[in-house]
């Protein structure tokens, strides 16, 4: 019988059929595998036919309704393995599949794609340009050094044309993946010793078959391509996969990322960062499987900022264990502020009462204006949070000898002493209230813990997602829930993603992570054309990094996928940007795209109400992400940007960005109060519409009404 192996190009097509063309996919690949290859050639249901001048001829396309064919690459050297290309109506098929030409690479061993007629045809063009310029992209490499990274002689000649990184984008389309991707890096400043170590050597397989020729199958090269390819060995997994598509590529692992996942073991605490999209969660998900294989009774604390994250890593968890319990009863899933409330409610025997950040903020403003202090309440809060808490100051006398790291206004020790007064006030009236902060009860939690023998509170490992985002103190809840040593502390996150109001840097934390820091640069989510929008957004933008050893960047971070430039423009009303957005989701309806595929966020509530009541009078059903909604409710999905961290949509508008919303100046220390804080919380709300805007796998809007965020000055591309 035949086996059957998909590329990412198929879910890629197969994500946007309608479920009339999906049951015909799935009718079609069960009979697929039912038959003998003799069986299948003499089909007149599946109708596998050879595609007529295919630039490779191992083509084949097969009825999967009247209207829609599917692409399929035949074996053609006595083995059995049928690789599914796409699925693409019955006119475009033929023209699809003539074009197209799968290659083994010579370095990767992997089997990728090129558009073949493409590149012949708009190389001589480039020739012909790039005779004129005295510099060309990839002079300063010899041919040797670039085929001994995989590039090929089609490839070469083109590469040796292309004089600037805006060619080599316009033309990475058309090229194969791994080597579009070395030659990305090469243009970007790595040297060929690192492309080969991050690219190369991850992908290509530790063992090379011993019998000649084997190593260019077509089969052996589908086994080399787990990144962009999944085989499938029998019946019931090729129907759980057609039914779950998406969420079986969610916990999916590229090479690059299997590396550092799967590493046998770190000596200390190690670090994971890259871009959104990049697939630090399945790595994080993946280390857990990892440290559970090494012992059986090794208890895991999987910890995250928010509740919806927490309820993403519990399920996409279970999806990668397959459900066991054993496994999962030995993995604590939770935020670090519930993981902390439950120690000291077991320890006190009482439960905590948290104040919300507003009623926190409104605290400080009463005891400001009760004690005439010349600070506001945003500073007040601030200075708690970032200096006293972190710092773990628990005297006056400490606090006067403190270093104010991050904080750009000097305080004269007076002014220190009228602040710690203040400091005391805010601690008296919580007490005098029962009441306290999700803060304070880390802070408890850390000394209770830190204080106490193994317990049930503590851990083998601590695995944290969007790491960015946790407070010192809540960094001292983890740290003290896991003894030092090898494998302790697993950690990943995006410094340009931070959204909250926290500031870190492990190694002021005493969470040493150099020498165990790894970056992924490859977004698998986003296509290029909303991710290159969308990091237009952070322009000029200096961001520390996570382990508090100078600036994270984004040089490196790239997407694979191609898909429409994003659709952003203003109006001149609020109702009319509704409107439109009513419009957009429309039309995204009637493409194919299931509602819950789809998001709308907005910085504040009052415009998502306005929002969701639009939809509802067109008949569009929507929920608020806050609902916590499971996967079987349909509807929109409503958030606040801040909600839509760690999220992921197919369709994503991002409604509202004016110029008083993002920035909200609320939220914004004035410049005269404190021109550092200002500087940081400036960047805070930047990244939050980054975040926003990353979340969009293919489609993305943004708009306004009246006068558009500052940030989307920077910001170039895009149409009305």
């Amino acid at each position: 019988m035949p086996a059957l192996a998909f590329a990412s190009s198929f879910w890629e097509t197969y994500d946007v059929l309608d479920k009339q063309v999906k049951a015909g996919v799935r009718k079609a690949m069960a009979k697929f595998q039912q038959l003998s290859i003799a069986q299948l050639n003499a089909d007149k249901g599946l109708h596998l036919e050879t595609v007529e001048n295919a630039r490779d001829p191992r083509m084949r396309t097969i009825r999967v309704t009247q209207f829609w064919r599917g692409v399929v690459l035949a074996p053609d050297d006595g083995s059995d393995t049928f690789l599914l290309l796409s699925v693409v109506p019955h006119d475009e098929a033929y023209g699809w599949a003539a074009k197209r030409l799968y290659t083994v690479n010579t370095a990767t061993r992997a089997l990728e794609v090129r558009n073949v007629v493409a590149i012949e045809q708009l190389t001589p063009s480039l020739e012909e340009a790039s005779a004129q310029v005295p510099t060309r992209l990839f002079a300063r490499h010899s041919d040797t050094v670039l085929r001994d990274l995989g590039i090929d002689d089609q490839v070469l000649r083109a590469a040796r044309a292309i004089t600037d990184t805006a060619q080599l984008d316009a033309f990475g389309g058309v090229l194969p993946e791994d080597q579009f991707e070395v030659l990305q890096f090469l243009a970007e400043g790595f040297s060929p010793e690192e492309v080969y170590r991050d690219v190369v050597a991850v992908r290509r397989p530790a063992e090379v078959p011993a019998e000649a020729g084997t190593e260019d199958s077509l089969e052996m090269a589908i086994r080399n391509t787990t990144s962009r390819i999944t085989l499938v060995t029998g019946p019931d997994e090729l129907a759980d996969i057609l039914d779950k598509p998406f969420a079986a590529w969610r916990v999916f692992l590229h090479p690059s990322q299997r590396r550092v996942a799967y590493r046998p073991s770190y000596s200390g605490p190690a670090q994971v960062s890259g871009g959104p999209g990049t697939g630090k969660t399945v790595v994080a998900l993946h280390r857990v499987k990892h440290l559970l294989s090494r012992s059986p009774d090794s208890r895991i604390l999987l910890t995250t900022f928010t509740n919806a994250l927490a309820d993403m890593l519990r399920e996409n968890l279970a999806l990668l264990l397959d459900h066991d319990e054993t496994r999962l009863a030995r993995v604590h899933v939770t935020t670090v502020d519930a993981f902390a409330n439950r120690i000291v409610r077991d320890s006190t025997g009482r439960a905590q009462n948290p104040i919300t950040d507003i009623d926190e903020r409104q605290l400080w403003r009463r005891i400001s204006r009760r004690l005439g202090l010349p600070w506001g309440d945003q500073f007040l809060a601030q200075e708690f949070r970032h200096v006293i808490l972190a710092q773990n100051i628990t005297s006056e006398q400490d606090y006067l000898r403190a270093a104010r790291r991050g904080r750009g206004s000097a305080l004269r020790s007076a002014q220190r002493r009228q602040l710690w007064r203040a400091v005391e006030e805010f601690r008296t009236d919580l007490r005098s209230e029962g009441k306290t902060t999700h803060l304070q009860i880390c802070a408890h939690a850390a000394d209770l813990l830190g204080g106490a023998e193994p317990g049930p509170h503590h851990y083998d490992h601590a695995v944290v997602d969007e790491a960015q985002d946790l407070h010192p103190v809540q960094w001292r809840v983890v740290r003290a829930a896991v003894a030092e040593g090898p494998d302790d502390l697993f950690i990943t996150g995006d410094p340009h993603q931070r959204i909250y109001d926290s500031r870190v840097s492990l190694r002021a934390l005493g969470v040493p992570v150099v020498g165990r820091s790894s970056r992924l640069r490859i977004n698998y989510r986003s296509t290029a054309e909303i991710l290159s929008w969308s990091v237009g957004v952070l322009a000029d933008t200096n961001v520390e990094d996570l382990g508090g050893d100078g600036d994270d960047t984004l040089i490196g971070y790239r997407s694979l996928l191609r898909g429409t430039r994003p659709v952003v423009g203003g109006y001149a009303s609020e109702q009319d940007e509704i409107t439109a957005l009513v419009e957009h989701v429309q039309a995204w309806l009637r493409q194919g795209v299931r509602a819950d595929e789809i998001a709308v966020c907005t910085r504040f509530n009052v415009l998502l109400d306005k929002v969701r009541d639009r939809l509802a009078a067109e008949g569009i059903p929507a929920v608020k992400v806050k609902d916590r909604p499971g996967a079987h409710v349909d509807g929109v999905r409503l958030a606040s940007m801040h909600a839509m961290k760690g999220l992921e949509f197919r369709c994503v508008a991002v409604v509202g960005v004016t110029a008083g919303a993002v920035p909200f100046t609320r939220d914004v220390t004035p410049v005269e109060v404190d021109s550092v804080a200002h500087a940081s919380d400036l960047l805070k709300e930047r990244c939050l519409l980054f975040v926003a805007c990353t979340r969009a796998r293919e489609r993305l809007v943004v708009s306004w009404s009246g006068e558009s965020s500052p940030f989307l000055s920077s910001v170039t591309g895009g149409d009305r």
